[in-house]
This record gives structure tokens, sequence and C-alpha cells, in this order.
């Protein structure tokens, strides 16, 4: 099918999905009203949802539904001449959820008597068809975290920023329904927002709807709060030190520092009451970090340790020994959102959000010349329109225009021209390990903007059928500038002249001047892409006295933009022939499109238990990097190439899980899943006609996961227990996709069998025990992470050095860490509280060992020879000091205090 076509159909799609989609921020309250005497429906009854205008009338089977309404706790209530009325409190709505509720009306005995009773667990979980966990705004504020991301982490079936045992680019990220991955590596959100401005955190990591797509693993749905017509606000300060006595392994920190600034704000209320709400959040948050250098060299000092005689090594040592931050990072989040009601049935928001990061990576090899180093900078905008109609109490549409801007640099100057840049013979490293001059040369600028259209509506044809239907549209500007910044004098006579100071026997390089080379060179990867994506889908979630059955087909188009060579073997032509067949020609790519069916089931099991089964297709496009890197196609030895042709990456999931309720505040929910991951990226060796080897991505990959899951969860009173543990085996033959070509490129057998990939972390168990009331409270976080795989090898000396072992081939050792939060509220005036709050990271400091040394399996150790040390020449540093890398170990225990200001 030719280009023309594909834009027919696109164009055909949006023609016929124009009238329709779904809102991915809110749920549904249902439910049925009898005369508790007789038993029989009551028709007319009236339900309101308290605080709002929502609400609906009893049909002729005692049934009702109020659709389009928004995460929280809401008060339903139920009335009608001649019987009491009835508020049924604390009914939870998430989002994608229906809430259920039984009325049961009495006759009125006391004039104005209002019965109240409380909201059933069973009733919340009824239409759960897959393992979807909602965190509310009230859980979030008694956990012990500080971000979105470490929310997250806490739910089963997540081992850091892997879910379900895929890699960590098959998920996605929404901010009030609008897509906010990045694209370039779809490693993470480009959009953040603090707690603070969360209503409901949606984390599926099963199977999911068809309105979600372009994942294989999970997806994380936010939905911020909204302003009301009270005015409220608070703000905080906050600061915190590392206080820990492992001062060999984390020099430089001492307990008397403040290594942390944090500082927050929010505020929401009435512009306009009933009519104009706003809300503003806000935060600045500073990290020196635990990893720092010593400034024993600058840029510009030279050494040279090769086989002089000791003491006659030429070392230039210029810096002043002070300690530096080496993994530092500042952090702003802004988001703005106005919210108006100027008609009933409709509701427009405006949403901007500001975010901007400066993060410093420690460097081991530079730790003795800590300014050499590059800097991530990173900043985002999103502005956002939301409009919200409800046509009529059955059916309403929910319209979303989207803008994103994010930029991503590395770099020590952002000007790569910078005259600050200095000769790369500092650079040299000779005779020993550690940077002793010179600075890292990399430098990268990317931007991504990307314009969206979501246009959603949902249906409620009758009680049994919640029609869905929807279409995002987005285009991605993509700009990428990376560069190896060269020497203008590089290759000439002129590069390697220097002076030697005769007083000081300084070495000066002073033929230097930084330039970029042309994208048409190895040293540069600039392009300018502009691809197209487009998805469909139309769903049916039927809604049974005792089952739930959600089924749906999703529509996923992806265009390129870009043109491919036709001889793989001769991409950029750099070899000529007369014969034409070995030129290649470069055509347009052809845009791919696939459809994925899901399907979910829910059932209930008596009055206190669900069973579930889930099973779909997940289809995701590979990250863009992989489609262009290396655009010109030019080839050098082992270098790697993108491939405009690669096909999407396939998920087929299957689940079952069953919900129990023990008491009406204890309730244990299991599953087991299993995972086919097909098409995944990859990359192979081609040889070129001149045979020059270079990489190309394909999708040849193949992955299994298979895993079993448990969560609890106890509420009495103030104290509460959750609990969630996760068994899971992640098998596949490569755990990134350059896996296979950096095997071939150093002459190794490739991986002929499924292996544990790098993440397979056997048992995670998670546990959050708190007491919190209206004045004080405290909670704890344990986490235990049994150990991930390691790639042991032997020593050349050991006879098993002549074995191909296959990679991850044995495990580092478990982790257990705990976390503290607490809070105190020092006093009350009215409605403005100020409280003292404590957070502990790592309560009994544990050196949890992030990675391991090879040969050893643990951190801070090596099989040192004798011949190691023998040939390590330096004036400043020994052999075990490459061994003791402090990144080995997670961060030391961390104490943050604060006030917090409420009104």
């Amino acid at each position: 099918m030719n280009k023309k076509n594909c834009f027919t159909i696109l164009t055909l799609l949006m023609i016929f999905f124009l009238n329709s989609a779904f809102a991915q921020t809110t749920g549904k309250i249902s439910g049925k009203v009898f005369d508790k005497e007789t038993g029989k429906p009551m028709v007319g009854t009236n339900i309101i949802v308290e605080g709002t205008k929502m609400g609906a009338a009893a049909d002729a089977d005692g049934e009702f539904f109020i659709i389009n309404v928004r995460p929280g706790m809401y008060n339903v209530i139920a009335s009608m001449i001649g019987y009491s009325t009835t508020m049924v409190q604390n009914v939870r709505v998430n989002v994608n959820s229906t809430s259920d509720i039984i009325f049961e009306l009495s006759q009125e005995a006391i004039e104005g008597e209002v019965v109240v009773v409380t909201a059933k667990k069973i009733a919340i979980k009824k239409d759960q068809t897959s393992s979807i966990r909602n965190i509310s705004a009230d859980e979030i504020d008694i956990l012990p975290v500080e971000s979105i991301n470490q929310i997250v982490q806490l739910q089963p079936g997540i081992v850091g920023s892997h879910f379900r045992g895929g890699r960590s680019n098959e998920s996605s990220y929404m901010i009030d329904g609008v897509m906010v991955t990045e694209s370039f590596n779809h490693t993470n959100a480009i959009v953040e927002v603090t707690p603070d401005a969360v209503e409901d955190i949606e984390v599926i990591t099963g199977t999911f709807n068809a309105e979600y797509g372009n994942a294989m693993s999970g997806v994380v749905n936010v939905v911020t709060k909204e302003g009301g017509n009270k005015m409220k606000g608070s703000a905080s300060i906050n600061t915190g030190n590392y206080i820990t006595p492992h001062d060999d392994i984390f020099p430089g920190i001492k307990n008397t520092d403040i290594r942390i600034q944090d500082y927050t704000f929010n505020l929401s209320g009435p512009v306009i009451k009933n009519h104009l709400n706003f809300l503003l959040d806000g935060r600045f948050y500073k990290n020196r970090g635990y990893l720092n250098g010593i400034n024993r060299f600058n840029i510009d000092d030279y050494s040279d340790f090769r086989s002089y005689p000791d003491g006659n090594w030429i070392s230039a040592a210029n810096g002043d020994g002070s300690y530096v931050d080496m993994d530092r990072n500042e952090n702003i989040y802004l988001m703005g959102k106005l919210t108006a009601r100027p008609f009933s049935g409709i509701k427009t928001a405006l949403i901007y959000t500001l975010n901007k990061s400066d993060n410093h990576n420690y460097n081991h090899g530079y730790s003795y010349n800590p300014h050499g180093t590059a800097t991530s900078h990173n900043k985002s905008n999103m502005l956002a329109l939301h409009l919200n109609h409800m046509l009529s109490r059955k059916i309403f549409y929910d319209f979303k225009l989207s803008y994103t801007n994010y930029e991503h640099g590395n770099y020590v100057f952002k000007d790569p021209l910078d005259s600050r840049y200095v000769h790369d013979q500092y650079s040299n490293i000779t005779g020993q390990y550690f940077s002793t001059g010179g600075q890292q040369k990399g430098h990268n600028i990317r931007s991504e903007e990307k314009y969206g259209l979501k246009y959603d509506l949902t249906w409620q044809a009758n009680k049994n059928h919640s029609i869905k239907t929807g279409i995002d549209l987005g285009k991605i500007k993509l700009d990428q500038q990376w560069s190896n910044i060269r020497n203008k004098y590089e290759g000439s006579d002129l590069e390697a002249m220097f002076t030697i100071d005769s007083i000081t026997n300084e070495y000066t390089y002073y033929n230097y001047e930084p330039e970029v080379r042309a994208d048409s060179t190895v040293y540069s990867d600039i392009y300018s892409k502009e691809p197209i994506q487009f998805a469909a889908f139309l769903q049916d979630k039927m809604e049974f006295e005792d089952m739930v059955v959600n089924i749906g087909i999703r529509f996923d188009y992806f265009d390129p933009q870009t043109v491919y060579p036709t001889d793989w073997r001769n991409p950029a032509n750099q070899d000529y022939f007369e014969d034409q067949s070995r030129i290649s020609k470069y055509p347009d790519v052809k845009p791919t499109y696939y459809f994925s069916p899901r399907f979910g089931l829910s059932y209930k099991l008596g009055k206190y238990a669900l069973l579930r089964f889930s099973y779909g297709h997940f289809l995701q496009t590979p990250p863009l990097n992989y489609y262009y890197q290396n655009h010109s196609f030019r080839i050098t030895e082992l270098g790697m190439v993108g491939n405009p042709l690669l096909k999407p990456q396939k998920t087929i999931s299957y689940e079952s899980g069953l919900w129990l309720q023990f008491t009406e505040n204890m309730n244990f929910e299991v599953a087991v899943f299993y995972r086919d991951i097909y098409e995944l990226l990859s990359s192979k060796i081609i040889y070129t006609y001149s045979q020059i080897r270079f990489g190309l991505f394909d999708n040849k990959d193949y992955g299994n996961v298979r895993g079993l899951e448990f969560k609890y969860n106890f509420l009495a009173g103030p104290f509460s227990l959750n609990a969630n543990y996760s068994l899971q085996y992640t098998r596949g033959v490569a755990d990134n996709p350059e896996f296979a070509f950096s095997r071939a490129g150093s002459d190794m057998d490739p991986v002929n069998k499924l292996i544990p990939l790098g993440w397979d972390q056997r048992h995670t168990f998670n546990l959050i025990a708190g007491y919190n009331t209206k004045n004080y409270g405290a909670s704890v976080l344990c986490k235990f992470n049994s150990g991930m795989p390691y790639s042991w090898s032997p020593i050349t000396e050991s006879p098993l050095r002549f074995i191909n072992l296959l990679p991850n081939n044995e495990r580092r050792p478990s982790k257990f860490n705990i976390d503290l939060q607490a809070h105190y509220n020092l006093m009350s005036l009215g409605e403005t509280k100020v409280k003292f709050t404590m957070l502990i990271y790592n309560l009994f400091d544990r050196l949890n060992e992030n990675w391991v040394n090879s040969t050893t399996g643990r951190a801070y150790t090596a099989i040192i020879r004798p011949i190691d040390e023998a040939s390590y020449r330096s004036n400043f540093s020994e052999y075990k000091d490459i061994i003791q890398n402090p990144t080995m170990y997670s961060s030391p225990r961390l104490i943050k205090i604060g006030l917090v200001f409420q009104f």
C-alpha cells in the first residue's frame, strides 16, 4: 500500500471517529434502589452526588448511573417522598472504573431522618478485569515518597523502570489523558507534576483496555487536581543531609552540611465561584548528592605516567584539592490549571506545566578531575486545552489539544565552539586509570516538539453497555544535534606542538580550536524528522449483575517520514560500482499500521470475591532513535546504523486474578500472568562489499515473562497495612538492542537459548505500615529485593576462561531497605495549620549493593594480582581505587525535616 492510500485511510478514520472518543480522566457511579421492606425497585428515586450538580433518577428497574465523574471520594444520596433519605459515604471513584452502590430505603419514621452507610469495597472492584492499581491523593499523603515515580515503583510487578519483566522503554506515561512519554528513547515522562497536584494515579501493569496504546508492559495515567470553590493553600520548607559513618566510601560529607533544599507551594480556589477555578503548584528541589570527587587536576593539566623511573613522571596537579559534588541535581516543577464551567454540562480546562532539571552524574574515572565531565540539562513545557461536554445524561465527549516542547542537552558547555574547551592531549591517560586533565567532548542537544489531538466519547447505550471510542493524532518534530567536538588542527603537524615551562616543567598544548564536523562525517549525527502517529479504538464495556466484560480493538498507524537505502551492503554508496544493483537508492519508507484486540472479564463469586481473566495484543512503535541513528548511513568499522524499516514490537499477554474481601477492612488479591514478547528490538552484523562490519537494528529478539503477584490491604481506624509480593521469571536472549551486535563485534558466540535478563528480580516485597491521625502520624516502608543477575567471569589465569559462559549467569546479593515518614501538627489557628515533617530514607544506613565486581560477585572487592599492582603507575592513587567505586552501593541514610504551612 502506497503512502497516498495510507493517508486516505487516515483521513477516513478521522472523519469516522470525529464524533467519538473516551475520556481517560473520569469514572462512573451506578447502582440500584430497593424498598427495604418489600425488596421492590423504587422507580423515580432521586440520586445526587453531594457537593456537585451530578445526579440521576432510578428507572423502572430501580437502576441508575452517573457518568463523567472525576476521581475522588464522594457521598451519594438517594431520596424519595415518604422514605428516609439514605447517604452512602466514602464512595471512591477511580479513573475508567465503575463504583456500584445498592440503596435500601426504609419508610420514613422520623421526619428529616438521614440514614448513613459506608460504601462496600466489593462495589469498587466489580469491573476490574486486569491488574489496575489506583492510588488516591489521600493515600499519597501518608506514603514516605516525594515523586510519582517512587509511587509507581511500589506497585506489584514493577522492578525499577521495568513493568512485568519488560524492557525499561515498554511503558507509557500520561497526564490527564495526554501522552507525555519521551519519543527518542521512550524511557521516561517529559512532563512531571508533584504529588501535591495529583488527584489519582492509575498504574496498569497487566493487560489494558483498547484506549491505551504504544506500550507493551504498562501504563501510568496521572489525573491532576482541580481548584474548588474554597480557597486552599500550602507551602513547605525542607532541608536535609546524608548522615552516615561510611566516610571511607562516601568522602566529603559532613554531618553539619545542608545538602538538600526543597521548597513547595500549592494554591487553589475560585476565580468566579461555580464557574472558574484555578490551581497553582510548584516545587524547587536542589540536591548536592552524596558522591564527591577531589579537584586534584584542572582540565588543562597534563600528566604522563608511562614507564619512566618513579619520581620522573610528568604530573601537573594544579587543582585546589577541594571536594566537588559529582552527582548534584537541581529541579523545578511548575503547574497551572484553570477550570471553567461556563454552562451546564460543559467544562474546559487549560493546563500549563514547566519542568527544568540540571543533573550531574558521577563518573568514577573523572573523580580526580571533576570539572571535566558533562552535565545533562532537560527542559519541557506542556500546554493543553481540554473540553468536556455532556451531550445528555448518557453521552459525553472529551476533546484535547496539546503541545509539548522537550529539550535535552548533554555537554560541558552549551556552545560546542566555546573557547573554554581544551586540547585533547590533556585527556590522555597513561599508565593508570583516572583522568588527569581534559574534558568529555561528546556534545548533544536534542529537541522534541509534539502536537497532539485527542477526541474521545463515551456512550452509556443502556444499563449493560458502555460504548467507548476515540482517536489520537500526534505529529512530532524531532531535531537531533549530536557531535564529537574535534580539533581544527587535527591531523596536521601543528596539532601536537607544545611548550614546556622551564620552571614548573608543565606542558602547554596551544594549537587547539574546537570545531563541529559536517553531518556527512562519523563525528556528527545531525538531522530533523517529523514522524506522524495516529490511533483509533472501539470498546464495549458490558456490565451485568455478576459479570463485567471488556472487549475492544485498537488501530495504530506510524509514518517515520524518512527514506531507507535499497542495499544495506552499500547504504551510503561509499563504495562505487558499475553494477547499479550495488548502488543504493533512497525510496520513502512506507507507513506501518496494525490492529490489536483486547479482552477482559470479571465475575463476581458470591458477595465477597471476584475472579477475572484478560487477554490482549499490545504493540509498540520502537523508540525513534532506532529509526534515525546515523541517518546519513555512513559506515565505519563496528559502527551502528538506525533502521527506518523497523516493525512494531509485540506482546501477547494473559492474566488471571482473584480478589477476596475477608472483612469490611481487609482484602487480598492474587494474580498470575504470562507474556510472550515478539519482534523485540535487536541488532545484527552486516558486512559491506568492502568487508567493513557494522551493526543494523532489527526485530529478531524474543522474550517471555511469567509471574505471580499478591496484594494485601488492611485498614482499622488510623492504622493501615499494605503489602505486596511479586514472584517473576524474565527470560530472553538480549538485555538491550545492542546486545547481539556487541557480542558479535567482540567475536563472542551468539546467545542461542533463553537466559535470565538483567532485571530478572525473582522476589520483590513491599510493606507499608502506618498510623495516621488528624494531628500526627507515621508510616514505615520496608522493601526487599532479591539479587538481580550479573555476568560472572573468571580471571585470565583460571581454566574456566576457556568455557563459553552465558551472560547473566550469577546473581548479586539481595537488598533490604526501610524508609520512614512522620508528621506532627505544631499549632492550629482556625483553618491555618503548621506541621512538622520528617522523612528518612535508608533508616538503618544499609550498604545495599547496586552492582558488583564480575569476578567476586561483591561490591568493593576484586581479585587483584601482583602484576596488576606492579603495572599500575600513579603518584596519587592505587590500583584498588579503581575497584572501589562508590556507585556500587545505594545511597546512604538521608534525613529531611521540614515545616508545612496549610490554610
